[in-house]
């Protein structure tokens, strides 16, 4: 038990959430700039040079564009001719593609008893595999019920277990730890060995078995109902997981 204790810790503190940060400041246009002169750019990136604020305006009404002032902080401020809300509009197209193309990374979770049979224990690793395979990280929980806390060696066997099964698509980010009841690992994806594997797989001939298939099947559905984790680690539902995924 003494090899064991170092695995074990208090409860974790929940974390404060980090407010957001604030929305960066809308640059001042047309009349909303007071300074009394700009160093102007034109519609086509050329340096105009140094001109009233006054004439910068008058040349934007003339041209039916916005009078944009892009460096405030400059001696003196640099100010640009532009479409302001057609800027405005690709800028937020760019920023949508961008937020489209960033994969979501969530800690998602599966959990195992200390008495979880060879089968289930290789079901259990393929769910995980299939979660990493995606760009999940997993955490690996063992729940402990009545007196098997007394014996976690069996708990750290069958963890040491799964991330042996899973090292060639996973690295661990965090080592298996005692808390309460759960004994828990996390384990991220490794893109570069995942993808090294995707392309082994694609140069083999596809076999068709309906068992695989079906196999295939029950594997997806049960990554697909994997328990999401929160940020702080806890489940994002605050269930304590002991009457979940039976086995």
């Amino acid at each position: 038990m003494k090899l064991f204790q170092s695995l074990a810790g208090s409860s974790l503190r929940r974390r404060p959430k980090v407010p957001p940060r604030p929305a960066p400041p809308e640059p001042r246009i047309n009349e909303r700039i007071r300074v009394p002169e700009v160093r102007l750019i034109d519609e086509e990136g050329r340096q105009i040079g140094i001109v009233k604020t006054s004439e910068a305006l008058a040349m934007a009404r003339q041209r039916d564009v916005d009078l944009v002032e892009v460096a405030a902080r400059a001696s003196p401020p640099v100010a640009r001719l532009m479409d302001f809300g057609r800027f405005k509009y690709e800028q937020s197209k760019k920023e949508r593609e961008a937020r489209k193309h960033q994969q979501n990374v969530q800690l998602r979770e599966v959990r195992m008893k200390p008495k979880i049979d060879d089968h289930d224990i290789d079901f259990k690793t393929r769910t995980a595999a299939k979660l990493l395979k995606e760009g999940d990280k997993v955490k690996v929980t063992v729940m402990f019920r009545g007196r098997e806390i007394t014996h976690p060696q069996i708990g750290k066997a069958l963890i040491d277990r799964v991330v042996k099964s899973l090292e060639h698509i996973a690295t661990v980010e965090k080592e298996a730890t005692l808390e309460g009841r759960h004994m828990t690992v996390i384990l991220a994806p490794d893109k570069k060995k995942i993808a090294a594997l995707a392309k082994a797989a694609a140069q083999q001939p596809a076999a068709s078995d309906k068992a695989s298939e079906e196999d295939e099947a029950a594997i997806a559905a049960a990554a697909a109902a994997a328990p999401v984790v929160g940020d702080d680690g806890h489940d994002i539902d605050d269930d304590d997981g002991d009457d979940a995924d039976e086995e």
